[in-house]
């Protein structure tokens, strides 16, 4: 901070940052200075004068200033008596300054939320590798997750993967850079047992996104409470795993755990592939789980299933806006004190008598 003293303060780019408390005290400003105009015309015109001759009356009065070193010595001095006016002005004005309050405001936004947690469960069973949704349905499928995962904040997203088994490959984290690295890695060789267990893999996210016993009163006291939402996507057919699919959704929705689900890529029957789609599996576990189902038979379509969810999933965000005020016109106030002894000074001297008869 500079001192009160220094040159800083009348910084035209400084006074385009100040916020004035009482900005109406500015504009007695053109008030004084009329004030004083109109004290020197009555005053001016008041005073008599005795015109002397001190030149030989020859040539023009600019010329005898020019050949009269006196004569322009006089001048100057006879300037000094605005010396005192001038610094009753600007000590007044300086106080008018500092009635108005100009302040320094710095203006801090902070952005509050709880956020969610989001679970995404991904089929990588051999079903996943057709090529209706090209490159393949799972690299269409991460390509996009990664994209949702790129406009969360605040949440707490894990991974599951599943074929004929599930497993937890990545918990509940707010790094989304090891998420998105682990959804890059993903493939259909990760998990050999053959099948799609999806009750297992609901299983597994309800696991994750369960909360200890002390949590839940410490959230339940606090009156605040984590939304919890499984995003499943799958080909749809549950061919394997221990636990049926239904019973895990009624197990998630016990939980307060509410079930998305996205059926991936197009039914398809021919020699070479038998690949099915069912979508009525997903359907009964969206319902039960107080979610949604959709359909995403192309790229385009998955791309905006994604966005639909993410507008769906938004936890809500409180803006707290911090002002950080601080007052200057102390440093104002002391100029004008600093001017109003200054013309004290000069009332007692030449400039404040001899020069003003």
């Amino acid at each position: 901070m500079e001192p009160w003293y220094s040159l800083h303060w009348f910084d035209r780019a400084l006074w385009e940052q100040f916020r004035f408390a009482n900005p109406l005290a500015l504009y007695l400003i053109p008030t004084i200075g009329f004030l004083f105009a109109l004290r020197y015309y009555l005053q001016h015109d008041s005073q008599q004068r005795l015109n002397m001759s001190l030149g030989t009356g020859r040539g023009s009065q600019s010329d005898r200033i020019q050949e009269d070193p006196v004569l322009v010595n006089q001048r100057l001095v006879s300037l000094l008596r605005f010396l005192l006016p001038g610094s009753l002005f600007i000590a007044m004005t300086l106080l008018l300054v500092a009635l108005a309050r100009p302040q320094l405001v710095q203006t801090h936004r902070e952005e509050q939320s709880e956020g969610i947690d989001i679970m995404l469960a991904m089929d990588v069973s051999s079903s996943m590798t057709e090529a209706d949704l090209p490159p393949t349905r799972l690299a269409a499928a991460k390509r996009v997750a990664q994209t949702f995962i790129n406009g969360r904040k605040n949440d707490r997203i894990g991974l599951v993967i599943f074929a004929g088994e599930a497993f937890s490959l990545c918990p509940l984290t707010t790094d989304y850079a090891l998420l998105k690295q682990y959804l890059s890695e993903l493939n259909e060789q990760m998990i050999p047992a053959s099948g799609t267990a999806i009750g297992d893999a609901l299983a597994r996210c309800i696991n994750r996104m369960r909360e200890p016993m002390n949590a839940t009163q410490d959230s339940t006291e606090s009156g605040k409470k984590r939304s919890k939402v499984i995003i499943l996507l799958s080909d749809g057919d549950n061919t394997a795993g221990n636990l049926d699919p239904v019973t895990a959704a009624r197990l998630a929705k016990a939980f307060n755990i509410r079930i998305y689900t996205i059926a991936v890529g197009r039914a398809i029957r021919s020699s070479a592939s038998a690949s099915t789609v069912d979508e009525g599996i997903l359907k009964t576990i969206a319902g039960i789980g107080n979610g949604s189902f959709f359909r995403a038979a192309d790229a385009g379509r998955l791309r905006a299933v994604f966005t639909q969810i993410d507008q769906l999933e938004k936890a809500p965000v409180r803006t707290l806006v911090y002002e950080d005020v601080q007052d200057q016109y102390r440093v104002y106030l002391y100029w004008a004190i600093s001017f109003l002894l200054f013309a004290l000074f000069l009332k007692n001297t030449i400039v404040g008598n001899v020069l003003q008869d």
